[in-house]
């Protein structure tokens, strides 16, 4: 999911009602005998959810229908929220950086009860299904814990640990307001000169289905913990295919692989990128798909050319739905269906009929809820289509529990950057540093050693975390959230340290240098490799940092704070350790554990690394397979 704006959110005191069903029953109570009316079926609470989702669709116009798969962005609708209540909106969202102000846990909850009550508003009273991009951390949020990316808990191959670290995101979402995320990304990244590789567990599918005790961490293991504060309804994306395209086919705007083509023949496509997703269905019961960007084109069947997957009608519908089983509901990307072939009212109806059940169009809601309208009226749309949408939709709100608590339930608002919850974030980061290169015992280290650290990843934040951090590409700098940096983390652990950024404050004295190089923060294809300007080579500062502390300080450790690896082909025999970072988020201090020895080195590198820019695509089984770190490589130490 991409981008957004930041617009102004309205606070909303929450009424201290009870659930709506008890409010009716309550009224009807306290009327004469003669006038009393049994509640609805689908407002009791008792009745089974297919019986309740049956009755409602029963009652609902096709009007209300159609609002029920509409999802609007929430700075579309912020200036007259009056639009929730005339459109009958399912769902909002808020997009990378579309925050309340001020952006605190408790502005997110009255927020988000503001919109609900404007939903509630509507004849049937259906509530609102609140969506967000939590996708390290609750990452909108300022204050949250902001976890690893992807590929650094890829690297700890760690399933119950990954499902501890989305537990707490989905308990600090929904604490503020969100029941529902857009996470995790089930992609497996085959190129590393992709812009979202770091949204990846890595290149292998097994690994990345290992990790999907994700989807337990948000969602919980039984149908009843979805209701529960502390889950949230979790969403497998991007069907499928989107760490598979191929460098060079992407179409938008200055992008070179995302939203590209996967030039694919259907058993590799089955194996590599359709997997995780029989896994999220089958054993973690996922209850959210949402289909890619990309495009898929098959090199088994002749004349076949690319179809985005919003319109691929085969992929979405006869083998997601029919033959894998998946019964929750298809959510369509950030006006993606706008990139398929026709006019509005042919992409519409072309993503519908291809099996989408609500359509994220953040700016467009009213034009969809009409174009839908007139399509279903004309008959290239059938009623049972809308109905089995509307069907799977209505079934997440009642299974979490919406029609009974609508309003946020604020219970662990106060866990919201806890001390417990940064310690499950530091213990993350820990278990995900790889260790590559370490000659002569060079680490750990010792906490009595004069350290040289060099480098402006060393001391920044926001290069720490990356993209999805605050804003949609996230920013340099100290200032947007609260956390540790590496630096600190280390004067934590040792008295006596320099830090200079370039390098240029003098070095007599030091016992070992420390040179933090690596990335600074990017999201999807911006990060792409090619005309953003971005490169898998490291920086020439970086390059002249090792050269003058490894050059002078006899032994010399590097760090690389990336979200995929650098080439450091030529470098490598200049340092005495090397260690591969990812993109820790908020908990710096989790590096230095492993620097100092109080947690071992036990990560495994998740991705090839390659040894030159030139070798990539390279993935583990590959013919010829020789990159300078192969997948699975990492050193240990002890205690």
């Amino acid at each position: 999911m991409s981008t957004a704006f930041s617009r102004r959110g309205r606070r909303f005191r929450r009424a201290t009602l009870p659930g709506l069903a008890a409010a009716l029953v309550a009224a009807a109570a306290a009327a004469p005998a003669a006038a009393q009316v049994a509640a609805p079926a689908y407002l009791d609470a008792r009745t089974p959810v297919a019986h309740r989702v049956s009755d409602l669709l029963g009652r609902m116009t096709l009007a209300e229908k159609v609002g029920q798969m509409t999802q609007a962005e929430r700075g579309a609708v912020d200036g007259n929220q009056g639009q929730i209540t005339d459109l009958a909106l399912g769902s909002l969202l808020s997009g990378g950086g579309s925050t309340p102000t001020p952006n605190t846990p408790q502005a997110w909850a009255d927020m988000v009860d503001g919109y609900q009550s404007h939903a509630l508003a509507t004849r049937l009273h259906i509530p609102l299904l609140y969506g967000i991009d939590s996708v390290h951390g609750d990452n909108n949020l300022v204050g949250a814990t902001v976890f690893p990316h992807d590929i650094g808990l890829g690297a700890t191959r760690d399933p119950a640990l990954v499902r501890e670290v989305e537990h707490v995101t989905a308990t600090e979402t929904r604490a503020t307001g969100p029941q529902w995320v857009f996470a995790p990304c089930v992609c497996v990244t085959r190129d590393e000169r992709w812009g979202r590789t770091y949204e990846s567990f890595g290149e292998d599918p097994a690994l990345v289905s290992a990790m999907e005790t994700a989807i337990d961490g948000f969602q919980g293991t039984s149908p009843e913990d979805l209701a529960r504060p502390d889950h949230v309804l979790a969403t497998a994306k991007h069907y499928a295919g989107d760490g598979d395209t191929t460098y060079g086919t992407s179409t938008t705007g200055t992008y070179t692989i995302d939203q590209g083509v996967t030039i694919t023949d259907w058993p590799h496509f089955q194996r590599v990128d359709l997997a995780p997703y029989v896994t999220a269905v089958r054993q973690h019961h996922i209850g959210s798909v949402m289909p890619s960007f990309s495009s898929v084109q098959w090199t088994d069947r002749p004349g076949s050319t690319p179809v985005k997957m919003s319109a691929d009608r085969e992929l979405i519908t006869s083998v997601l739905k029919q033959k894998i089983g998946f019964d929750g509901f298809v959510i369509s990307d950030w006006e993606a269906i706008h990139q398929l072939p026709g006019d509005y009212a042919t992409q519409v109806r072309t993503a519908v009929n291809a099996g989408i059940d609500m359509f994220m169009e953040p700016y467009s809601a009213a034009q969809f809820e009409q174009t839908l309208l007139a399509e279903v009226n004309a008959g290239r749309v059938s009623t049972a289509r809308i109905d089995d949408a509307v069907s799977r939709i209505l079934k997440a709100k009642f299974e979490l529990g919406l029609f009974e608590h609508p309003y946020t339930d604020r219970t662990n608002l106060g866990t919201v950057g806890s001390a417990t919850h940064r310690a499950v974030a530091r213990r993350a980061v820990a278990e995900s540093q790889v260790l590559l290169k370490n000659s002569g015992g060079a680490l750990p280290l010792k906490p009595s050693q004069h350290l040289y650290v060099a480098g402006v990843n060393a001391d920044d934040l926001g290069n720490q975390a990356g993209g999805w951090t605050v804003t949609w590409q996230g920013q340099s700098g100290n200032g947007a959230f609260p956390g540790t940096t590496i630096l600190q983390g280390i004067r934590a652990q040792a008295a006596n340290v320099t830090y200079s950024p370039d390098a240029s404050a003098p070095m007599a004295g030091a016992d070992v240098g420390i040179v933090v190089i690596g990335e600074t923060p990017y999201a999807e294809g911006m990060g792409d490799v090619g005309n953003n300007g971005h490169t898998l080579e490291i920086s020439a500062a970086d390059r002249a940092n090792i050269d003058r502390v490894c050059g002078t300080i006899r032994t010399c450790v590097v760090l690389d704070v990336a979200g995929r690896p650098q080439i450091i082909t030529d470098e490598l025999s200049k340092m005495d350790a090397f260690v591969m970072s990812w993109l820790p988020g908020s908990e710096g201090s989790g590096v230095a554990d492993v620097l100092f020895g109080r947690t071992p080195f036990g990560g495994k590198l998740p991705v090839s690394w390659p040894r030159s820019a030139a070798q990539e695509p390279v993935n583990v089984g590959d013919p010829g397979y020789d990159p300078l770190f192969p997948y699975g490589y990492g050193l240990t130490t002890r205690r």
